[in-house]
């Protein structure tokens, strides 16, 4: 299938999800792209911003796109699969220093930033911060979506239904993420890369770095009716829930798996929701982006069929 590089330019990057936004690039279904990105700060190096940031349009996530999928349509579910996810060199965390409620619950809110740096070293898969403490990387994009269906500006923090910062630390090379598509064409943006993150990415912030190359391939699918996210691991199959209340998200991340259940294993509802009970797991994706998320998950050898 064709791949398709898209330069790191202005032209290419934005700050908001809209439906109004043009296209950067127009792909076939199951056509490949590649591309760079900025850290989620618009920073391409330690001492380098990206210029030219407009103060109200680019105030989220640096993302590169919106790229148009030729024929699809709203109700259709688009299927990205990560091939390859490289880290940049440098890469930064930092804990404290601003007002949230969990900041305010931990007592950390009014102190001084605390800041990690990071060196990458990508063919390593090795990572160690300026106090010389080292970490195996995980590499992903926080950010992989659509724009909500209702014209204006929205930002890029909370995760939807049809993808955006779903910040899961699962979505590395070789998962595929499933969406429901929100509007005609598609309009699929991606970025936010991070180096590494634990499941609810408790400080806020993930190792946050500049992405050097990604390759997506984006695929439209007809057979797989979704209303919120779906990925497959090669370990697992997730599920997502977002909402503001966490039982809320858990309760919409189980529905989604019991959904699965049924259409992967043909089980009945109740009988899915008993052996749920036994083998998927609920893990917290994040609780810092305004909506919560909650992933549940089950692995592909948790049941035996007769």
């Amino acid at each position: 299938m064709p791949l398709h590089v898209i330069p790191l330019e202005r032209r290419t990057l934005h700050g908001h999800f809209s439906r109004d936004l043009e296209p950067v690039l127009t792909i076939d279904s199951g056509d490949t792209i590649a591309f760079a990105c900025p850290n989620a700060g618009w920073w391409l190096s330690r001492e380098e911003r990206f210029d030219g940031l407009d103060p109200d349009l680019d105030r989220g996530h640096a993302l590169i796109g919106p790229v148009e999928v030729r024929g699809a349509t709203a109700g259709q579910t688009l299927e990205v699969r990560v091939e390859s996810v490289r880290v940049g060199p440098w890469g930064v965390t930092e804990a404290g220093g601003w007002q949230t409620d969990l900041n305010d619950r931990l007592g950390v809110s009014d102190l001084e930033q605390w800041r990690l740096h990071w060196t990458l070293d990508p063919d390593a898969g090795m990572g160690r911060d300026q106090l010389g403490r080292e970490l195996d990387l995980s590499p992903f994009l926080g950010v992989m979506g659509m724009p909500p269906p209702e014209v204006g500006v929205h930002s890029t923090q909370p995760p939807r239904v049809w993808g955006g910062n779903i910040d899961c630390k699962e979505l590395g090379a070789g998962s595929a993420l499933f969406l429901p598509i929100p509007v005609d064409g598609a309009l699929f943006s991606a970025g936010d890369c991070h180096a590494r993150q634990g499941d609810g990415e408790v400080s806020q912030l993930a190792i946050e770095c500049p992405l050097e190359r990604a390759e997506l391939t984006i695929s439209v699918r007809d057979d797989l009716p979704l209303s919120t996210p779906v990925a497959w691991t090669p370990a697992a199959w997730l599920t997502f829930g977002f909402d503001e209340d966490l039982d809320e998200a858990a309760a919409a991340a189980t529905d989604a798996m019991l959904e699965l259940m049924g259409r992967e294993y043909d089980f009945d509802r109740r009988d899915a929701l008993a052996l749920g009970s036994l083998v998927v797991d609920l893990r917290v994706t994040q609780i810092v982006n305004r909506v919560k998320g909650v992933h549940a998950v089950l692995s592909h050898d948790a049941v035996r069929m007769p």
